[in-house]
């Protein structure tokens, strides 16, 4: 386990302007980045123990972050 939270410009090198101007454009891929960042954050709390959650319940945020991260992933494969 990791402590470096995931931020998507590490995640999506080089396309920091084509996520920008993804998030201007589309309500849907916008809210999926909004998404992202919220469960992220939650991710990187539970793992800086920050905040204690059961191991089930962190399980499955990890499986949502990815799940937020491969769909942002296809849309901007498609843009």
């Amino acid at each position: 386990m990791t402590h470096t939270p995931h931020e998507l410009a590490d995640d999506f090198p080089g396309q920091a302007e084509a996520i920008h101007r993804l998030k201007a454009e589309d309500g849907h891929f916008a809210r999926l980045v909004e998404d992202y960042h919220e469960v992220n954050r939650a991710v990187h709390r539970a793992e800086a123990r920050i905040d204690t959650i059961a191991e089930p319940e962190e399980a499955q945020l990890r499986r949502q972050r990815m799940a937020l991260k491969d769909a942002i992933a296809r849309r901007l494969g498609a843009a």
